[in-house]
């Protein structure tokens, strides 16, 4: 059925629909399946399962409902671009209190259509929020300068902070644990749990999480600094992530406010983000999006892209979103995904299709991590113009040849050879750890700094 009379108006400008203030925009690229009418045929049906309709006329429609149909204002065959407008009527809302939910937005714009018979593939490249949809979601309680200042640092650019993940990522027991989380902070500011580790049975948290703040006592006591600890509570169940939370206030008392909450976002849902965000305000929320390559991947066809991902994240209130290390790490990523951080982390930027104003909205920090060391850092530095980041660098700071907390040295210190403007191999010379930081990744060093041997003097 041609659909396309009710559910796509191609005379609607763009401009007037943002300047209007009441509709989320959605761009995608769709391809149809063959014999299945023109390609606005299968976009208008899209609009229509994405909203009020269906596959048949239906009785109970009336002028009110298609008031708040979802219109195709936009098609592009050959660049397989379709545009749709959703009235912010649309999508539900709270009983408690008229806030927005993603849940709902989700729901609509990729839920049953990406199962729809006439569809090859629709994926989500952009989406516009509207000034109203941005006051009716959370956004961030937290931000990187609420770390900065913890660290004692100036709480605009205050600059990089260098962290770790716990490695191995599973099959520490809480002893060890603790104590690799000793060996980086002698050096380094901000350690995470990785994704999988909470309660296993031969490291369960109410043993491990004591030592692991009894480490960071010790190594403030020891550096004069502040340290930072990422903690994972995501759970299936509410209660049970209220629980890992709560008890993780209680061990680390006075010092609770360098505890921040990691929950796997992507995996969780947006209900076990807006919970943890609204249960926990004063803690920094760290969202972690694994397994979100099964749809954000280039390769993938269907879903949603990593800058959609990173967007949506912001507006249900994460501190700080993992984007990725822009092709400088071990995972799958280009350049000009730093169009990802610059979103986030701005009032206002323009992505892949709209210009997205935020309205003041605290901003989401990118956290980097995967694959990164201290040799690939001043690279993505340069490419991303900022060093104002998160980065959580396993490898990168236990495989360092002389300690973890070298690492987390050799990580700064790079920081601040970019900041410098320096040549990092003259940079090295003056700088122990940056130096050694070569030995320890001499597959990255031949790689990136070709003749490193003999300008440092290292003959093995």
């Amino acid at each position: 059925m041609d659909q396309s009379n009710r559910y796509a108006d191609l005379s609607l400008k763009e401009e007037d629909l943002i300047a209007g203030g009441k509709h989320i925009l959605v761009a995608y690229k769709m391809k149809q399946k063959p014999g299945f009418g023109s390609f606005l045929t299968c976009a208008a049906h899209f609009a229509a399962e994405s909203s009020t309709g269906t596959n048949v006329e239906v009785s109970t429609t009336d002028d009110f409902t298609k008031g708040v149909d979802a219109l195709v204002y936009y098609i592009d065959e050959a660049t397989e671009d379709m545009r749709i407008a959703y009235p912010m009527d649309l999508f539900d809302r709270n009983v408690i209190d008229g806030r927005m939910m993603m849940v709902s937005i989700l729901t609509l714009i990729i839920g049953n259509n990406q199962g729809m018979g006439d569809i090859e593939h629709a994926k989500i490249h952009d989406i516009y929020f509207p000034e109203r949809a941005i006051q009716l979601f959370d956004g961030p309680s937290k931000d990187i300068s609420d770390m900065w200042r913890i660290l004692g640092r100036p709480v605009v650019n205050g600059g990089y902070i260098a962290g770790t993940i716990i490695k191995p990522k599973l099959g520490l027991r809480p002893e060890p644990f603790a104590a690799a989380a000793y060996q980086f902070w002698l050096g380094g500011d901000f350690i995470k749990n990785d994704e999988p580790q909470g309660n296993q049975v031969f490291c369960p948290l109410k043993k491990v999480l004591p030592l692991v703040y009894d480490a960071m006592k010790r190594a403030q006591d020891e550096t004069g600094q502040a340290k930072l600890f990422s903690m994972n509570i995501t759970a299936d169940d509410h209660y049970e992530m209220l629980a890992r939370a709560d008890y993780a206030l209680e061990t680390f008392g006075p010092d609770a406010d360098k505890l921040a909450f990691l929950v796997d976002g992507f995996v969780g849902g947006p209900g076990m983000i807006t919970t943890a965000r609204r249960q926990y305000p004063n803690q920094y929320l760290h969202y972690h999006r694994a397994g979100h390559g099964m749809i954000t991947s280039p390769s993938a066809k269907r879903g949603y892209t990593a800058f959609v991902l990173a967007k949506i994240s912001r507006l249900q209130g994460a501190s700080g979103i993992h984007v990725g290390t822009m092709g400088y790490g071990k995972m799958e990523g280009e350049n000009d995904d730093k169009i990802i951080a610059y979103m986030i982390e701005r009032d206002e930027c323009q992505g892949p299709v709209y210009f997205q104003k935020w309205y003041g909205m605290k901003p989401t920090t990118p956290i980097i991590s995967g694959g990164m060391n201290a040799l690939r850092l001043p690279g993505f530095f340069e490419n991303l113009g900022h060093g104002n980041v998160i980065n959580t660098s396993g490898g990168g700071s236990y495989g360092h040849i002389d300690s973890p907390a070298a690492g987390a040295i050799s990580l700064r210190q790079s920081y601040e050879c970019w900041k410098a403007g320096a040549d990092p191999i003259e940079f090295a010379k003056e700088h122990k750890e940056f130096a050694r930081a070569f030995e320890s990744f001499p597959g990255d060093a031949d790689k990136i700094y070709p003749g490193w041997r003999e300008k440092l003097g290292v003959h093995k």
